[in-house]
């Protein structure tokens, strides 16, 4: 046997903290004595709780009869770029535009990041008018801003794009600038909305120490082209300042709206996609565990345990309508960008230890949903739609950020809620007809969805259950498209869609390896 082993072992949930239970069923499976085993360093750790005993399944690597190596260490990107280094200009600062900026200066290019908000610290003070006074500052609020919109809302990072690229390498680039190091071990890794700001700004000291520029306050209004219109050369801000270089890196997300007029103002090729809207839906954080953990009455959660989550889906009519975005001991926020607008989104801190969840329930919209837009605002039909729904949600609301909320079962039967519903959200709700406010299809789906989900959780539409609108920002309705080969915009040269709001990602994680994969080919391109 070799002197370091990894062993896979499962565990009842009560004892998987306890390593005197690890060293004991490693001996038990290896059938060696417990006094061999010297150390024992947990790589991995999930929880299976589909059984009424609920499991934990632990990764852990072994010194046998001797310590084990010293733990990898991360550390930040130290490079120094060569003289006249290639420029490439990025626009935005998520996790797309941070992450293409690293890759930049490890392929000895000068990243130049646009960010039409503010730093990471002076927009946390920004979200204050949002919460107390009922209005949003429209450039510096939950979407926009460094870091992104997955600054302020979580920091999930589980994702299913495992064939995207190295997703370990993001983990680490986080632990480098911060990040806990359970990331590395969980299955499901989030680092929270009280501790990503400061990863953030780690990530902005790198890129700066190693060469590359970071402008705040510097919302891109143009587009500079070359002589015969056919490549990118650079870009205008509204300072009126201009950046040129080798190539563009758009990584904005999904509610720079304005970006996507720019582009169709240019006659830059954009299409129309698949996305979805809803609302969010909130329950107690007990209920959730009861549910998911198959609790008794009156038991508590094992603090082995995390805030219990879930994942539901089901389609009705050949039309999906799903989860999205769950935060378990979570908070809904008012991720709006503009003030005649109501637009909800969940996060969570660190701890998870809110008493509520809640998670986005949505149902799909086709480019087909919102053709009766077409002739007033052609591609940017799918944005209208959305805006609309905003809109209609803000007068329901009243005014001051107010979201219109509805109690599921009301929901169900179409009638109108009391006054009376408790919620995180902090701005305050009304009650109003979601039923009414929502098209009629995404009514009909997502009242078809809520009773297939109650079959599978009891409860899940019980008196206790909330539903805060609208949930309009799951995705982009418009890709703006590009080569796979080499990822450049299909009719402009240099030009790189990057990110959510290109169309290619669908949360931290994805957006990050799309950022390393548009600049790795921006900088090979000669």
């Amino acid at each position: 046997m070799d002197s370091t082993n990894i062993a896979d072992i499962v565990l009842p949930v009560e004892q998987s903290d306890n390593q005197s239970f690890w060293k004991a069923e490693i001996a038990r499976i290896w059938k060696i004595k417990e006094e061999r085993i010297q150390e024992m360093r947990l790589l991995k750790h999930s929880i299976d709780a589909r059984q009424r005993v609920i499991k934990a399944q632990l990764r852990i690597e072994v010194g046998i009869d001797q310590v084990l190596p010293p733990s990898e260490q991360y550390t930040p990107l130290q490079t120094t770029l060569p003289q006249n280094a290639p420029t490439v200009i990025i626009v935005g600062t998520g996790p797309g535009g941070l992450f293409a900026a690293l890759r930049c200066l490890e392929k000895g290019h000068k990243p130049i990041l646009l960010e039409r908000g503010k730093d990471v610290s002076a927009r946390r003070y920004d979200l204050a008018p949002i919460l107390r006074k009922g209005y949003v500052i429209e450039d510096s609020n939950y979407c926009f801003g460094e870091g992104g919109a997955g600054t302020f809302s979580d920091g999930k990072l589980y994702t299913r794009a495992k064939k995207r690229g190295p997703v370990r390498s993001i983990y680490e680039t986080f632990v480098a600038h911060g990040a806990p190091e359970q990331i590395l071990i969980d299955a499901h890794p989030h680092i929270g909305s009280n501790l990503l700001p400061n990863v953030v700004k780690a990530i902005r000291q790198t890129i700066i120490s190693c060469g590359g520029e970071v402008h705040f306050n510097s919302k891109v209004t143009g587009l500079l082209f070359s002589s015969d219109q056919k490549q990118i050369r650079g870009v205008t801000t509204s300072n009126g300042d201009e950046f040129t270089g080798k190539a563009v890196i758009l990584a904005t997300g999904h509610s720079a709206r304005d970006i996507y007029s720019l582009l169709a103002r240019e006659s830059v090729l954009l299409e129309a996609k698949t996305f979805a809207v809803g609302v969010r839906i909130e329950h107690p954080q007990s209920l959730i565990d009861h549910i998911q953990y198959h609790l008794g009455k009156g038991q508590q959660r094992p603090k082995q345990l995390p805030a219990a989550s879930y994942n539901v889906a089901a389609t009705f009519n050949g039309r999906g309508v799903h989860s999205f975005c769950m935060c378990p001991g979570g908070f809904i926020v008012p991720a709006v960008t503009e003030n005649d607008e109501i637009v909800v989104n969940g996060m969570s801190l660190s701890r998870r230890d809110s008493p509520y969840a809640n998670s986005g329930f949505v149902v799909t919209v086709t480019p087909e949903d919102t053709d009766y837009l077409q002739n007033e605002f052609g591609i940017l039909s799918g944005i209208a739609f959305q805006k609309q729904l905003e809109v209609k949600a803000s007068q329901a609301g009243g005014g001051m950020m107010k979201a219109p909320a509805q109690r599921v079962q009301d929901f169900l039967r179409e009638k109108l809620s009391d006054d009376n519903i408790q919620s995180s959200y902090h701005p305050g709700t009304t009650s109003a007809p979601l039923h009414e406010i929502l098209p009629e299809f995404i009514t009909r789906h997502m009242q078809y969805g809520l009773q297939r989900f109650e079959q599978n959780m009891p409860g899940f539409t019980g008196n206790n259950a909330n539903l805060i609108g609208v949930e309009t920002r799951t995705s982009s309705p418009l890709r703006i498209p590009r080569k796979p080969e080499t990822l450049e915009h299909v009719a402009l040269g240099n030009f790189y869609p990057c990110g959510e709001g290109a169309g290619y990602a669908g949360g931290i994680v994805s957006a990050a390896l799309d950022g390393l994969n548009c600049a790795e080919a921006a900088c090979s391109k000669a």
